[in-house]
């Protein structure tokens, strides 16, 4: 095994001694700098797979020399060493770069000695002879948490990941749908609080006085209706994790008790007369700008402060395009585990803005399954915000392979619509030979949508039985579940009972 050298940087000649002494027992070679020329000079030097670097030195700091050191060797992981009161700036550093942060003083050794290993392994994945894999894959596999390829995203789990060993606040922020929940479910399977409770609570869903008592507990006649003592949220989730969900709209009176349980520990019931400690770790979520709310005064400065601790941004699912097929294969078999979707189909997935982010792929992908007769997802199964006749019929003819037996039948079909359509008529014989197939999938739904000037054309044949076929399946899918069954199918509760009806569909 080559030799793996460690490049310490601190003003303070005793931490570069501990160091020293420490790694070169466990058979590192080691090189310590106590200012930014000599940490130049070793950069020029020598390749370091790993350098901890003091965040506080007399002629420059660690976030710059950071920089530096990322510059010169992009593989050499960096470890910031920091005291308490500048947390967050490391939690900064971490987000330009910094493979993790030890606090000063340096109190549990093994603890230091293993995150030096972890980095030398991911500075050299090949390290020992294994292929590293990503440190926090088997976290997000037991949540259920499907990150995707997106480099944005990977990024962020990866600081997600770090931050959860630490007893710090986390502010996540994200548009409506997608995944704040299931990131902070992520965070607390990752602390050390794993074995105990995670609750999540909407701050947004519940009126004051509510939320009031729901947080912190009531007495037993604090209030009428409250016939007994109840327990809160707060004394729940002692030493594990509190979600608090859309906290950009809690109360200003909710906004206060907050702040004082985050500054103290310590909280009442509603009614109560003495303090209750408590040990919770809070994440809190929004859809809306914290900082913005701020400025308007609709959100307590000192309260997000506190909150803010490190932010996590999550992007919009319209941002990481890359991730959508795997996300949409996996929300396809979860209604039908033999699905498969069809490239034109992804394609079309792919070129969609998703206002709604993943809630919505998850509510698309749901849909598609309960009207797709077979196994196989095509661009007719999804709803009408994908049918654009033009974009979809040209999709299939660049992604789907077909045979040529029934071409001209396939032209007869097309005749009308390609002289109004710039698309069609532009087809070449070999083109239109290749749209047979997707002709015969939408044929089997006997549902064909050709639109042009306005126009629709649809194929009849085998409707009312492709209509009652769908219904029961539909029915079937959600345990004859009228509500859900109907509104999977985009139709009144009404409408579907008479459909029931019409077609003497029985369970």
């Amino acid at each position: 095994m080559s030799l793996v050298h460690i490049l310490i940087i601190d003003d303070e000649a005793d931490v570069c001694r501990f160091f020293r002494r420490l790694l070169t027992k466990k058979g590192y070679e080691v090189t310590t700098a106590t200012n930014e020329p000599e940490a130049l000079r070793a950069l020029a030097a020598t390749s370091f797979s790993v350098a901890m670097v003091d965040l506080k030195l007399p002629d420059t700091d660690g976030l710059t020399l950071l920089q530096t050191i990322k510059n010169r060797q992009p593989a050499c992981e960096v470890i910031i060493m920091t005291g308490y009161s500048t947390v967050k700036t490391a939690v900064t550093a971490m987000q330009q770069g910094a493979y993790e942060y030890l606090e000063k003083p340096f109190d549990d050794i093994g603890e230091i000695e293993k995150l030096i290993a972890k980095a030398v392994t991911q500075s050299d994945p090949l390290q020992n002879g294994a292929q590293a894999k990503e440190e926090w894959s088997e976290v997000a596999g037991a949540v259920g948490f499907r990150v995707g390829s997106s480099l944005l995203m990977r990024r962020l789990v990866s600081l997600a990941y770090k931050v959860a060993g630490k007893n710090i606040n986390v502010l996540i922020q994200g548009k409506t749908g997608t995944g704040k929940e299931v990131l902070s479910r992520f965070i607390h399977a990752a602390s050390h609080r794993a074995e105990a409770a995670f609750i999540p609570i909407n701050c947004g869903a519940l009126p004051e006085n509510l939320l009031e008592s729901e947080l912190f507990g009531h007495e037993r006649g604090a209030f009428t209706g409250a016939n007994q003592t109840r327990r809160g949220i707060f004394e729940l989730a002692n030493h594990g994790t509190l979600l608090l969900d859309e906290i950009g709209d809690a109360s200003p009176m909710i906004q206060v008790k907050l702040l004082r349980v985050l500054e103290s520990g310590e909280f009442m019931r509603v009614g109560g007369e003495r303090p209750i400690k408590t040990d919770v770790r809070v994440i809190a979520a929004t859809n809306v700008d914290l900082e913005e709310a701020v400025r308007e005064k609709t959100f307590r400065e000192d309260l997000f402060y506190r909150l803010n601790v490190v932010r996590l941004e999550i992007p919009p699912l319209q941002q990481r395009s890359e991730d959508i097929p795997l996300m949409a294969e996996h929300f396809a078999r979860l209604f039908n585990p033999k699905a498969r979707i069809a490239p034109a189909a992804l394609t079309l997935l792919q070129n969609y803005s998703w206002p709604g982010n993943i809630r919505e792929l998850a509510n698309v992908l749901r849909r598609a399954v309960v009207m797709c007769p077979d196994d196989t997802l095509l661009p007719c199964h999804l709803d009408n915000r994908f049918l654009s006749a033009d974009l979809a019929i040209g999709i299939a003819m660049k992604e789907e392979q077909f045979g040529a037996s029934d071409f001209m039948r396939a032209c007869e079909l097309f005749q009308e619509q390609s002289q109004r359509s710039p698309l069609l008529a532009a087809l070449t014989s070999p083109e239109l030979d290749r749209l047979l197939h997707a002709l015969q999938g939408i044929e089997r739904n006997a549902l064909t949508v050709l639109q042009g000037n306005g126009t629709r054309t649809v194929t009849s044949r085998g409707l009312k039985e492709s209509e009652a076929e769908t219904i029961k399946k539909a029915l079937n899918l959600h345990q004859w579940n009228i509500t859900e069954t109907a509104r999977a199918l985009g139709i009144g509760r009404n409408t579907l009972y008479r459909k029931i009806k019409e077609f003497r569909i029985t369970r």
